[in-house]
């Protein structure tokens, strides 16, 4: 209950002697602000059916209780209400909807797992006519390249080198591809066979362009919705730690703790459930730095590499002004932990750390404004020479009116003096 509903209500209501029954009860659409109202006041307060239809008839007929209130007002307040609260919900940006990162990283993942079984099939079909290209090209995008370039084996020459060079980028193995398509033990296959393996082929190299330009779209987001939480752990592993919180908000609540599990949720009911060891990590498990630290340590980097993403979640949700200087230097932190635990070097302390970051982002603001100074004085630098050419241009134009009046006066003085000799 707030000061301000406790003060109206004491103002506008009478107040209840101790000892002694009130002649009157207040009336509350929600039954659990009723007990904090009777808690904090002593006024009785009831929910009931006859309150909640007295209440309906209340907003019913609100334009009738109030003075001066015009039919539509109500509806305009409501509309502006709603608004502003859309408003809030997205904070006036909508480059920094997470809502994209999120569908993003689930697709990343769904077209990993389609190119990797697709490729297997390529493998699988292609093996029946040429099985020891399998063992020269490793790579998925680049078998199903060499695939739809070779076809048919049998085609197979050494003018192709130079081609097939450019495919793989090693001359040796383009040499070494057309020597075993002359030994191949491969069967042969008809040409409407060939045809369907190189349009697979082709679908193959399709999504795995797709998967290039889709990563490339979530790294630029990342970097506009979450910045320090990208350049600490980067822009794939920060996206897949929203969208398992549900978003960047729901990351920034969420305490050290919470998000060192986060991922590992059904070990740790089961860790409950049985009175075993919770979990040390989930999802930030897979991070580098954890991979990097030694077995005795995993637990205690996890724990202190849980805490900086919480502290770049809560900078990237809540600040004004996007900027990675923050996400740099607490990975700059994360490094120097690892060297104590590996070398036993003793790191920096935290509030110096934020203390250069907030002097770096003030330095960066400062030559903003000092690109923006030297711009507009050139400008009215300009604008005085041109003003000073026009004048300039104006004396001139001036000069020659004014020599013309001297000119008519002298004549007019002559013509006088003239005129009084003659007399």
């Amino acid at each position: 209950m707030t000061d301000e509903l406790r003060s109206f209500l004491e103002l506008n209501l009478q107040k209840v002697k101790d000892g002694k029954k009130p002649k009157f009860s207040m009336g509350l659409a929600e039954p659990k602000l009723g007990s904090n109202v009777f808690e904090a006041t002593k006024i009785p307060c009831q929910s009931n059916e006859f309150v909640l239809e007295l209440l309906r008839g209340v907003r019913f007929h609100f334009d009738r209780f109030i003075k001066d209130l015009k039919p539509g007002d109500l509806e305009k307040a409501q509309l502006g209400l709603g608004h502003s609260y859309s408003r809030a919900k997205v904070k006036f940006n909508v480059n920094r909807v997470d809502n994209m990162v999120i569908q993003a990283i689930f697709l990343l993942d769904t077209l990993d797992k389609d190119i990797n079984s697709f490729s297997m099939r390529v493998r699988e079909w292609y093996s029946w006519h040429f099985p020891e290209l399998v063992k020269i090209v490793n790579d998925n995008y680049l078998y199903a390249r060499v695939t739809k370039f070779n076809e048919d084996k049998a085609k197979l020459a050494e003018d192709k080198i130079p081609e097939l060079t450019e495919i793989v980028g090693d001359e040796d193995k383009a040499k070494e591809i057309v020597e075993a398509a002359k030994a191949s033990m491969g069967q042969d296959l008809s040409p409407i066979d060939l045809i369907n393996v190189h349009h697979f082929a082709q679908r193959v190299m399709d999504l795995s362009e797709y998967r290039r330009k889709l990563y490339d779209y979530l790294v630029t987001k990342m970097n506009d919705i979450a910045p320090n939480l990208a350049s600490l752990i980067g822009e794939v592993f920060g996206a897949r730690i929203i969208s398992h919180a549900g978003s960047l908000t729901n990351l920034a609540k969420c305490p050290s703790s919470t998000l060192q599990i986060l991922g590992a949720e059904k070990a740790l009911f089961r860790a409950l459930e049985t009175k075993g060891n919770t979990p040390k990590y989930g999802l930030i498990f897979h991070s580098s730095f954890i991979g990097r630290a030694s077995a005795r340590n995993k637990g205690r980097m996890a724990r202190y590499l849980a805490n900086k993403c919480s502290i770049a979640s809560r900078i990237d949700c809540f600040a004004e002004s996007s900027t990675t200087a923050f996400g740099e230097k607490l990975r700059e932190q994360v490094e120097e932990r690892l060297d104590f635990y590996d070398k036993g070097v003793a790191p920096r302390k935290n509030i110096d750390v934020m203390k250069a970051a907030i002097e770096s982002t003030q330095c960066k603001d400062t030559e903003m404004e000092t690109d923006e100074v030297p711009a507009e004085k050139k400008s009215k630098k300009k604008k005085s020479k041109g003003a000073a050419t026009e004048d300039g241009d104006a004396m001139a134009v001036d000069e020659p009116a004014a020599n013309g009046a001297a000119d008519v006066a002298k004549l007019e003085k002559k013509k006088k003096k003239d005129e009084k000799n003659q007399q």
